[in-house]
């Protein structure tokens, strides 16, 4: 269960976020600007590319994959987009008076056998100290496979990218100082900064843009982050949680299992990230899945222990004795562009009719007493639906984490 009180109390909130993660959040937008400006002086501007690639890999762990995955969303479909995930990890030699390493720097990652001079690989790292990446590069290089690499300036992966005449573009860091971490944090498995999804997104899609990948509405990726600026505002600390959405989500999910399903490709990409920052950033697990199948897949939770029709909102349900029941509880978050007079109108908007599997989501809830509540973005702009709904559930998971209660 989560502490409610502690939600109105911004002072609290502030001291509960030890690694300042709402901070972290609340300057994705100018992390946006941020890695824009530097992928340009980096000389991204004045690339002139010969054609599209065949295939673009993007190579890297958390958030990189992440990125990735939204990419493959964003794509326009002439060209594959493939996430690269680590294939294996191994104990990384030390100094016997040197920390232990965090488990990442000793992961490694193999080029599929198809991949030629006719491919692209995006390599990108938050520190740029992983060896499995830089040699990645090398495999690259040797496969006559064109290299860009997003890592910070100074990192030993982007002196491996003017090694193996590879572009490196800047990775913007955080606002929110790295070194101020938790007293409780794991040391081995460090948390996942929440911005970076789009200090690592920014550059990624002005790269695809670039090279044709990607073909996003004039001026997407600047409203976009303006988008994020917004959702700071609604989902800041002070605002009480009737008129701050990111809170009012945490406070349904408080006791609840939660089932993320999504109705098409930008959706189904935010769910995986909400369960990924449900785990991360408040301990919760959470089930994510795409229509029509997802109804299938979780046909089981209905019919089990948790779906069995007890209601949260049951005022007359008999309570003594009863120990604080898991109930599921199902988040239908989905892009619905509709017709709007003007442009500034748009949020606005005529929702279209639901499509069959969605009526079908809310018949089988219903059938089972199971509460569903829709997120929708009005938005036809696929980039400013994603970031809309990111930033709603990025919120509203470190929100549950920090007025989670723990003994």
């Amino acid at each position: 269960m989560i502490d409610d009180s502690l939600l109105d109390d911004p002072a609290a909130l502030q001291r509960a976020d030890r690694d300042h993660a709402l901070l972290a959040l609340a300057g994705a937008g100018a992390r946006v600007r941020t890695a824009l400006r530097l992928a340009d002086d980096a000389g991204l501007a004045a690339l002139r590319p010969d054609g599209r690639p065949r295939t673009l890999l993007v190579a890297g762990h958390g958030s990189v994959l992440a990125a990735g995955g939204a990419l493959a969303v964003l794509a326009a479909g002439t060209t594959q987009v493939l996430p690269l995930p680590p294939t294996d990890a191994e104990p990384v030699r030390r100094d016997r008076t040197a920390a232990d390493p965090v488990f990442s720097a000793g992961m490694s990652w193999q080029l599929p056998g198809w991949v030629g001079p006719i491919d692209l690989l995006v390599i990108a790292s938050i520190d740029g100290t992983e060896q499995g990446l830089i040699g990645l590069a090398q495999q690259a290089y040797a496969r006559g496979c064109s290299v860009v690499v997003i890592a910070p300036t100074t990192s030993p992966l982007t002196e491996a990218a003017h090694q193996v005449r590879g572009l490196p573009l800047p990775y913007a860091p955080s606002a929110v100082d790295p070194a101020d971490q938790a007293a409780d944090a794991e040391p081995d498995l460090p948390a996942l900064d929440p911005g970076a999804l789009w200090a690592l997104l920014a550059p990624l899609l002005a790269l695809t843009e670039k090279l044709g990948v990607t073909q996003l509405p004039p001026g997407s990726l600047q409203a976009t982050a303006d988008r994020l600026d917004e959702a700071a505002v609604r989902c800041r600390p002070d605002a009480g949680a009737y008129v701050n959405p990111a809170k009012d989500l945490a406070a349904k999910l408080s006791g609840t299992v939660p089932l993320l399903w999504a109705e098409g490709p930008v959706a189904t990409a935010v769910a995986e990230r909400f369960a990924t920052m449900l785990a991360d950033r408040a301990g919760r697990p959470a089930l994510a899945g795409a229509l029509p199948q997802v109804l299938t897949a979780h046909r089981g939770m209905f019919v089990g222990q948790l779906g069995s029709g007890a209601d949260p909102d049951d005022f007359f349900r008999d309570r003594v004795d009863e120990p604080d029941p898991l109930l599921l509880q199902v988040l239908l978050l989905r892009q619905t562009p509709g017709r709007a007079a003007e442009p500034a109108e748009e949020d606005q908007a005529e929702v279209p009719e639901p499509s069959y599997p969605v009526r079908r989501a809310h018949r089988l809830a219903e059938a089972h007493e199971v509460r569903l509540t829709e997120y929708r973005s009005a938005l036809a702009d696929p980039l400013q639906a994603l970031a809309e709904l990111t930033a709603l559930t990025d919120f509203a998971a470190v929100y549950l984490g920090l007025a989670a209660t723990r003994d």
